[in-house]
């Protein structure tokens, strides 16, 4: 299927989901996990986000945390993001289901997001769960934040190694993978579960499911047409014949 046959079937759908993945922020700027060049290289990533290496080594993890939340303010929502915003205004019911915590999806104007992983703007306290704004945890570059209701560390809200994601979010997003008419997956290698596993649900329910990557993923033979190329072009290629 091309893209005005997508569209097309885009105009007679009331249900819409949308799974994004580290390809579409890439495409912002934004690293992927780690950048292999750099002083973060020498260290696993269970090193930098586990529960334990934050009690083992929380200035380290903070002060990575720090420069990825830096990383990420420098950047801005590119194309994809916002062509998704405006395709969220044409469908009755319009979900984004995303992987990355970046924050660019809720910057570019994104109203409906279940954010599997978290999001590095926020965070909670170790002790009393407390969440602090986005605004005081600004006020710290380098330091722990520390919880301003009982004073204890505070922590990234983000779903580390080894830690479940929230049910309540993943449930809602099976839910709606089962529910919708149409599954776009947008810049995913669709590899790492439980998130893999919704365009499936999909599928199995009767969904037609769209891919959009650089390049052909373990997804791609399954779904009902594939769109290589990056993002932030094919899916304003997509708003444009709406």
């Amino acid at each position: 299927m091309n893209l005005e046959s997508l569209a097309q079937s885009l105009k007679k759908s009331t249900r819409v989901a949308v799974l994004t993945g580290a390809g579409i922020s890439a495409e912002s700027g934004v690293p992927t996990f780690r950048d292999p060049g750099g002083i973060w290289a020498k260290f696993r990533p269970e090193e930098l986000a586990s529960m334990d290496a934050f009690l083992s080594h929380p200035e380290r993890v903070w002060e990575w945390y720090h420069m990825r939340r830096k990383t990420v303010h420098e950047v801005k929502p590119n194309p994809g993001h916002k062509a998704l915003v405006q395709l969220e205004k044409l469908i009755p019911e319009f979900q984004l289901i995303t992987q990355n915590v970046d924050d660019l999806h809720n910057r570019a104007g994104q109203k409906n997001i279940l954010e599997l992983h978290g999001n590095l703007t926020r965070s909670y306290c170790v002790s009393c769960g407390e969440p602090a704004s986005p605004d005081y945890l600004n006020q710290f570059e380098k330091e722990i934040p520390i919880c301003p209701a009982c004073g204890d560390k505070l922590r990234p809200d983000i779903i580390w190694f080894g830690e479940m994601l929230n049910p309540e979010i993943l449930n809602s997003a099976i839910e709606t993978a089962r529910r919708c008419e149409i599954f776009l997956v947008a810049g995913t290698s669709a590899l790492v579960y439980p998130a893999a596993g919704l365009p499936l649900e999909a599928l199995n329910n009767g969904a037609q499911v769209f891919e959009f990557n650089l390049e052909e993923t373990a997804l791609s033979h399954l779904v009902h047409g594939h769109f290589s190329g990056p993002c932030g072009e094919s899916l304003p290629q997509l708003l444009s014949l709406l």
